[in-house]
This record gives C-alpha cells, sequence and structure tokens, in this order.
C-alpha cells in the first residue's frame, strides 16, 4: 500500500536525516487525520493519492503567491516539497496523451460546442489520476472549440 511505503520511505529519512523528511511527516499526519475522522476508515491508495493531489495543488498555489510576493526562498521550498510528494503519483500523461482521449470521449457522445460539462465529466472519469483538471479543462475547451 502507498501508506505503507510512505511511512517506510519516512523512517529512512529520519534515519539519513533527509531533507524530505519534514514533507513526509506533514503527508502522514494528513493521512493519519482522514484515519481517525470516522469509523473504520482506512487509507486507501485512492484516498493517499486524493491526499497527495491536494496537498501538491496547495503547495503549487503557495509557489505562485510566493513568486508574486517576491519571495523566491520560500517559493523554492514549496517546489522542493512538491517534487518529494510527485514521487508517490502516478505518471501524468502528456497533453498529447490527453487530447487523444479526450477526442475520443468526444467521438463516443458525439458531443458539440455546447457539452463542455459532459465531455469534461467523461473525460476526466477516464483520466483519473493520470492528468490535471487543468490540463483536461484546457484541452476540452480547445477541442470543443
Amino acid at each position: 500500500m502507498l501508506k505503507d511505503q510512505i511511512i517506510q520511505d519516512m523512517i529512512a529519512a529520519m534515519k539519513a536525516k533527509d531533507p524530505s523528511l519534514e514533507t513526509l511527516r506533514m503527508l502522514k499526519a494528513e493521512i493519519m487525520k482522514y484515519e481517525v475522522s470516522g469509523a473504520d476508515k482506512e487509507a486507501t491508495d485512492e484516498v493517499v493519492l486524493e491526499i497527495l493531489k491536494r496537498s501538491v495543488k496547495q503547495r503549487k498555489e503557495a509557489t505562485e503567491g510566493f513568486k508574486k510576493g517576491g519571495n523566491m526562498e520560500a517559493a523554492e521550498k514549496e517546489m522542493t516539497e512538491i517534487s518529494y510528494l510527485e514521487k508517490y503519483m502516478p505518471e501524468q500523461l502528456s497533453e498529447e496523451a490527453v487530447k487523444k482521449i479526450v477526442q475520443e470521449v468526444i467521438d463516443q457522445t458525439g458531443a458539440g460546442p455546447g457539452d463542455f460539462g459532459k465531455v469534461m465529466g467523461a473525460a476526466m472519469g477516464k483520466l483519473k489520476g493520470q492528468a490535471d483538471g487543468e490540463v483536461v479543462n484546457r484541452v476540452v475547451k480547445d477541442l470543443l472549440g
């Protein structure tokens, strides 16, 4: 399980005094917070991936804020944390691969320019965890014209 891998990596980072330790501790805390939030909750790989995606998104937003504010040191720290987290996420598809899948969805559904929501929902279902929602959104808008 992904959760177990994160915990093993956190222990190894402690022993090696690795700089990724702080990020892994925060990630483990988020996972534990999910597990104690209700009865009999187990952080499956799917749940851990959602936590990872949310953490990466938050850090990307923080990076942009720090860059706009001129705090490049803090922006660099956030980008480093993103790189630690992305190691646990599945490989993201290229924009070309996303275009191909979105085009298949459009062809299958017979969607037109007014069917953005229909195409977006079906495409995200097929691309779950494999592509960023912003990329899919942009590709759907481009292909629907």
